[in-house]
């Protein structure tokens, strides 16, 4: 296993300077959409016009067999990210793809049950649906606590012989919570259970560690705080469960075809991969995860984390803005609602300031919304990048607005 990185030094003037220079987008607007789509960096960039460009002169084939190394330095990169092994590291199209494949080789059956949060995100949601019409499972929502976040004790007490997935979101789409992840890895393992985590928001803004949170799978997406190309994302399993998996879908790269009636799984996760894959987008990913573990992950958790909670409070100033951040210690994500304002009008008006932030609509997060009864609401995702004075400015302009 990789050594994992830790800095525990804030990040200086001088470096967030250089931050911005690396990123071109920052000249243009106040970006706030990283839990949406980040800002590459420059190096990102040039890395995937470089394999463009090699692909163009080359050929695709002939490109690959350059680049080899580069190309497969991205399993080594994610792993260190997450603490895991190469060897537990799948490259996907994007994180919904990565949670689908370790959901739908689960063995399910009739009378099964799936435990889930009240903050899962509508993508899993959807699936677990289709595995209670198609095969006739159980879906069971654990409850949230005072603050809102997933009630641990409640899952403790849920638990019973025919709970055969635990299936949470870490961080919903809809806010800054932060999910007990580690606590629920604590029960899963203990009970014996399959633990699937949804790390799409989390990775990027948040240090993850595999072996803390005891999961079996975690999926999660580059185009995020993680700041790679689009079309991108990465799913973990763990190897002491891999063997137990089959993708729903194989191909001869998965499943190598190994006489003229047997084909034989990979050992390692790259059983759920296929063989044709995005090249240039594979090897921006790659120097993504390199750039964020060259500045310390630890390090841009504590200043995304800072410059969210200085939105929040300087959002609850107003007395008609609603922030609807849940959870003890909410991270870099902050939802909010202005009084008689609809959320895209917000951000059509800021965008005109050059302010850009977004929305979070109620499909996303559908049990959640229906609990507190949320409409479409604002979403700023500040990132390390942003500076202190670009959170003041959103203040200002969102404060005046809702005067």
């Amino acid at each position: 296993m990789v050594e994992r990185v830790g800095i525990t030094s804030a990040m200086t003037r001088e470096e967030v300077e250089q931050f911005r220079e690396d990123t071109p987008g920052v000249k243009h607007s106040a970006y706030f959409m990283n839990a949406g789509a980040s800002l590459m960096p420059s190096p990102v960039d040039a890395a995937i016009r470089q394999h463009l460009d090699r692909e163009m002169q080359l050929g695709g084939y002939a490109a690959a067999d350059e680049y080899v190394d580069e190309l497969d330095g991205v399993y080594a990169s994610v792993a260190r990210l997450i603490g895991a092994s190469e060897d537990e590291i799948a490259i996907t199209e994007n994180a919904t793809v990565a949670w689908q494949m370790a959901f739908y080789s689960q063995q399910l059956s009739a009378g099964d049950r799936i435990l889930t949060s009240e903050a899962e995100y509508g993508a899993n949601f959807v699936a677990f649906l289709q595995m209670r019409k198609r095969l006739g499972v159980e879906i069971d929502v654990v409850p949230s606590d005072s603050t809102g976040q997933l009630d641990t004790e409640a899952l403790e007490q849920m638990i019973d012989e025919r709970v055969r997935l635990i299936a949470i979101t870490w961080v919903p789409t809809n806010g800054g919570l932060v999910n007990p992840a580690e606590r629920v890895g604590e029960i899963a393992s203990r009970h014996g259970i399959f633990y699937l985590l949804d790390a799409c928001q989390s990775v990027g803004q948040m240090d993850v560690d595999v072996n803390a949170l005891r999961c079996d799978a975690l999926s999660a997406t580059g185009r995020k705080f993680l700041r790679g190309p689009r079309g991108t994302g990465f799913l973990y399993v763990r190897r002491g469960v891999l063997e137990s998996l089959e993708p729903p879908v194989l191909d001869h790269f998965s499943a190598p075809w190994a006489k003229l009636d047997t084909y034989s799984l990979r050992a390692d996760a790259r059983r759920f991969e296929t063989w044709e894959n995005a090249y240039a987008l594979r090897a921006g990913l790659r120097v993504a995860v390199d750039y964020a573990l060259g500045i310390g992950i630890d390090r841009i958790q504590e200043r995304s984390t800072m410059l969210a909670d200085r939105l929040r409070s300087g959002l609850e100033t107003s007395d008609r803005i609603r922030v609807l951040d849940l959870g003890v210690n909410p991270c870099a994500i902050v939802s909010f609602s202005i009084e008689g304002q609809s959320a895209q009008a917000v951000v059509d008006s800021a965008a005109r300031s050059g302010l850009v932030i977004g929305t979070s609509g109620p499909h996303s997060t559908l049990l959640d919304a229906t609990r507190r009864d949320l409409p479409v609401v604002n979403r700023a995702s500040p990132h390390y990048f942003n500076t202190e004075d670009e959170i003041d400015r959103l203040v200002e302009y969102l404060t005046g607005i809702a005067a």
